[in-house]
């Protein structure tokens, strides 16, 4: 949050505002650094979803993210793609197909925020990462998870099972 934003709060002045928005930046660009030091990033799904989680808990709105990842899933671009409301985000598949051949991508993770504070994937969460795994598996890029996040841990669709193997079809 903008130290202008924490001001506002009871108790934070000017002073401390800033001295907790540089802290707050701080720890972004700590966790941002544990995925970028050529570890990859898809056999590290904690540290994924702790700076996921940074970036996206207590937000307003939706914001709908990818991380692009190289053949060795070692991250490209992180990258927020969408905004939405308190309780959606409009998410296009052409768009996230565009970005990740963009950064010539051969894996990506999503995450998206729920502001409610409820990380459990909805339906229309769930069609769409479907929808997502299928336009990105047309130009060989591999889905590896989906992140929730809200109050307390991300949930992940890859942990869940949530995520079904490329080409599969789901059942029901």
């Amino acid at each position: 949050r903008p130290a202008g934003e924490l001001a506002r709060l009871p108790g934070l002045g000017p002073a401390r505002s800033c001295t907790l928005a540089a802290g707050l930046e701080l720890a972004q660009r700590y966790l941002a650094a544990e995925l970028q030091q050529g570890e990859c990033v898809g056999e590290n799904p904690s540290a994924v979803g702790r700076y996921l989680q940074h970036r996206l808990r207590g937000q307003p709105r939706e914001i709908f993210m990818a991380l692009f990842l190289d053949n060795r899933h070692r991250l490209l671009a992180c990258e927020e793609l969408f905004q939405g409301t308190i309780n959606a985000a409009p998410v296009y598949p052409r768009e996230v197909v565009r970005r990740a051949l963009l950064h010539n991508a051969a894996a990506g993770i999503l995450s998206h925020n729920h502001p409610s504070g409820d990380p459990e994937p909805s339906a229309a969460d769930t069609r769409i990462t479907r929808e997502l795994q299928q336009a990105l598996a047309m130009v060989d890029v591999r889905l590896l998870d989906h992140f929730v996040v809200g109050e307390g841990r991300p949930v992940s669709f890859a942990e869940r099972g949530l995520l079904p193997k490329p080409g599969a079809r789901p059942h029901g």
